[in-house]
């Protein structure tokens, strides 16, 4: 019996070490069971990122399906139209010599129709719609196709080659619209979608992530020069052309963005895509719809920063050390001046806002007008001072611009280069790019595109400032003097203005 109850003992013994050896064994094997991999109480999660307040899944996946169906039905397409007419060819020079070309009148040449399209964003429920300056832009009719199909002649409201954007309105209400977001907000990594009518499609969506900020491309100085504002948010969302004017959203279908530009050596899409940041657009939305034009604010400085400088800047003004802009040029009553500001200061800080790079700057500045008040913080000899500054106008003050200068004389202008001023042997001036028929300069001038304006009333000119203070300085008459390059002399336009 003893016997019996021995080999009992021993054999569960046996069976409880050979049960606990055997877990242990299974549980440090790499091969692991379906079933175990998806243990919902794992404390182990995708790394995937979920943004404060966005709609979630609840597994820890970004939802982009609500932005998608939130934002696609505010987003619309536009067609633009350009009639057919007449363009007029006329010898500007009154030589005899190109009077035997030119027939010593005026010629005519027809000019066929062009259409194009582009996309657009509902911001308001009784018919505004931002897009892009660059749709519309030379436009006799814009057309706008709503998300039910709907067809809608639009009125354009105000346009400003500076930021690249363009207000819309057309006579409907109950619109669907997309909310203004906080592009402050927008972080490296985070998800968006594009939503806009590339390629002639339908309404299309597209998604990636948000890979840069504060870029400066160079693109709006093609139309506005030195004025250019670009600052923009860059993305890898699929964009291509008929995409410009849509929206940039984030996750939760608020408008972070318009989508502008893209990086492509084809001309399609290559990687990169490029939104004008929502808190510029707001801004200029709420100019053009009071003011006709956009309210722009000034510093009067001329600066270097981190971006542009050389090694040898970077040492120099110590910008390897202190993350600022170094101010190398105060103008004389301007904001700056009169906030303090001298040069050898290093701006870092304007509002709440930490201002490390000159696109940082400009899309700051771009969201006041000018007449506020901002504190602003600077380094100056290694210790760190903070002052107060009302910020100016382009002309010098706080009052409200009314009048859109280029607009009313029908002309797209720029700064000539040094580059081009040294070519032409001239110290600088302003180049014409373009001239509208409807405008004032082809109403009483014979001016034509490439001429430079060297001097206005006999005031030298080199920039696109000092032209426009001259203009606006109440004067009625004006001289336009100027050369046309690859031809020689001094030439002449008498404007008028009411």
């Amino acid at each position: 019996m003893k016997k019996t109850l021995s080999i009992t003992g021993i054999a569960f013994l046996t069976s409880i070490f050979t049960f606990v050896f055997a877990n242990k064994y299974i549980n440090n094997q790499t091969s692991i069971p379906r079933e175990v991999a998806h243990n919902q109480n794992s404390d182990v999660h995708y790394a995937s990122y979920t943004e404060p307040n966005a709609a979630t899944e609840g597994n820890g996946y970004t939802n982009l399906e609500f932005a998608a169906e939130k934002s696609s039905h505010a987003v619309v397409h536009i067609k633009t139209e350009m009639k057919a007419k007449n363009v007029q060819f006329r010898n500007p020079f009154g030589d005899q010599f190109f009077d035997q070309f030119f027939g010593g009148g005026q010629q005519f040449m027809q000019q066929a129709p062009q259409q194009a399209s582009g996309s657009g964003v509902i911001v308001s429920a009784d018919g505004y719609i931002v897009t892009n300056n660059h749709v519309v832009d030379g436009a006799d009719e814009v057309t706008v196709i709503l998300d039910n199909k709907k067809t809608l002649q639009a009125k354009v409201i105000g346009k400003d080659a500076n930021t690249d954007l363009a207000v819309l309105k057309v006579n409907e209400t109950n619109l669907p619209f997309i909310s203004f977001g906080n592009s402050d907000d927008v972080k490296l990594g985070q998800w968006v979608l594009a939503v806009g009518y590339p390629l002639t499609l339908e309404t299309t969506v597209t998604a990636g992530i948000v890979s840069a900020k504060y870029r400066n491309i160079g693109l709006n100085q093609n139309k506005a020069g030195n004025n250019a504002i670009e600052s923009f948010i860059q993305t890898d969302a699929a964009v291509n052309p008929g995409n410009s004017g849509g929206a940039l959203v984030n996750a939760a279908g608020d408008l972070i963005g318009i989508n502008s530009a893209i990086a492509s050596p084809t001309g399609s899409y290559a990687g990169y895509s490029f939104a004008i940041p929502s808190n510029i657009v707001k801004k200029v939305v709420g100019d053009l719809k009071e003011f006709g034009n956009v309210q722009r604010a000034y510093l009067g400085i001329g600066y270097v920063d981190a971006k542009t400088a050389t090694s040898e800047q970077m040492s120099k003004f110590g910008l390897d050390k202190t993350d600022g802009i170094y101010v190398e040029q105060v103008m004389a009553d301007g904001s700056a001046d009169k906030a303090g500001i001298k040069v050898g200061d290093i701006i870092t800080k304007i509002g709440d806002r930490k201002i490390k790079s000159g696109p940082e700057l400009t899309e700051l500045l771009a969201q006041y007008r000018p007449g506020e008040m901002v504190t602003v913080n600077f380094i100056r000899n290694g210790k760190e001072f903070t002052s107060n500054m009302n910020l100016k106008n382009k002309l010098g003050n706080t009052d409200i611009v009314k009048k859109d200068l280029a607009s009313s004389l029908g002309i797209s202008m720029r700064e000539i280069t040094q580059t081009e001023a040294r070519q032409l042997r001239i110290p600088g001036g302003i180049i014409i790019s373009d001239i509208k028929s409807n405008g004032e300069i082809a109403k009483q001038t014979r001016m034509k595109k490439t001429f430079i304006i060297t001097q206005v009333n006999d005031q030298n000119i080199r920039t696109v400032n000092e032209f426009e203070k001259i203009i606006a300085s109440g004067e009625k008459e004006f001289q336009l003097g100027g050369i046309y390059p690859n031809f020689q002399g001094v030439y002449y336009y008498m404007l008028k203005l009411e």
